[in-house]
């Protein structure tokens, strides 16, 4: 009884473990397939998202082969303050969550540009319950 409690803690253990490197691709309340209705005040911030983000971090922010889930816990801002989303997008960044590889500086970002893409960011979360 023991050794088979002791195998399910482990084997649970190991799961949980390699879940944050497993499917890119986050449970997200909306797909291509399920888009949002989203507010006119972040349509801007929304078109801004996929010209600079979306090719790496999906249309809805859920992911990609080449980019992680900006709707994950890790992204809320309790964790990765708003200051960290400007200086990944202007700056680059170090991997630290993922195994995706560092994160270059985004050609042709400026900080306007993550003035209005962040708070549809946010609001995704939101509506994702992130946050």
């Amino acid at each position: 009884m023991k050794f088979r409690f002791l195998f399910c803690s482990l084997l649970t253990l190991a799961i949980l473990s390699l879940a944050p490197l497993s499917g890119v691709i986050a449970a997200t309340k909306y797909s291509i397939d399920n888009p949002p209705k989203v507010p006119e005040k972040y349509v801007v911030g929304m078109e801004k998202f996929r010209d600079l983000c979306s090719s790496c971090h999906g249309k809805w922010g859920n992911g990609t082969p080449q980019g992680p889930p900006l709707m994950h816990g890790f992204y809320k801002p309790s964790h990765h303050a708003d200051p960290t989303f400007y200086r990944a997008v202007l700056k680059g960044v170090q991997a630290h969550h993922w195994r995706f590889g560092d994160m270059p500086p985004v050609p042709g970002a400026t900080r306007k540009d993550v003035d209005v893409l962040l708070p549809f960011i946010r609001w995704l979360q939101r509506e994702n319950g992130i946050y």
